[in-house]
């Protein structure tokens, strides 16, 4: 089983909340939360602004954590074939953006980010992140844990 550990920013602002358009290199698109991959002895609190400002441009600060998810992709459905199932542990946390100006991410995976109306957010094609990241913001919950989002139609994994 392959472990990604990761951190990811949920900016709400408004009744809109920040994604990202991920492109893979085999041209699946995917809206998402900005965050990614925690580096090398690098704390999670760090990654997500880091992340933040790679992929859309802008500046954040961290205004609380929300929680952490934790979920297997099965081997059958990852991108790559023939990789064994991934573990991916999340680390969501609310965010305040203080600056900066969108764009996309210079020779990333990131092809646009957008302020996106909440409403709005059940017509795209998203990863569960997204369903999560929401989720925590909107419940709070004590525990800091969200029931597993169904993976299926418009939300991939």
């Amino acid at each position: 089983m392959d472990l990604r550990l990761a951190a990811y920013a949920v900016c709400v602002e408004g009744g809109r909340v920040l994604l990202a358009l991920s492109v893979k290199p085999d041209g699946a698109k995917t809206w998402t939360l900005p965050g990614g991959k925690v580096e090398h002895a690098e704390d999670p609190f760090d990654a997500v602004i880091r992340e933040v400002a790679e992929e859309t441009g802008l500046d954040a600060v961290v205004e609380r954590l929300l929680g952490v998810d934790s979920r297997v992709v099965p081997a059958a459905e990852r991108r790559v074939p023939g990789r064994p199932e991934l573990q991916n542990v999340g680390v969501f946390y609310q965010v305040r953006v203080t600056g900066g100006w969108l764009r996309p991410e210079p020779n990333g995976d990131t092809a646009e980010s957008a302020w996106t109306p909440i409403p709005d957010v059940a017509r795209l094609g998203r990863s569960s992140l997204v369903d999560v990241g929401l989720s925590l913001a909107r419940t709070t919950p004590a525990t800091g844990h969200v029931a597993p989002v169904p993976v299926g139609g418009l939300i991939r994994h």
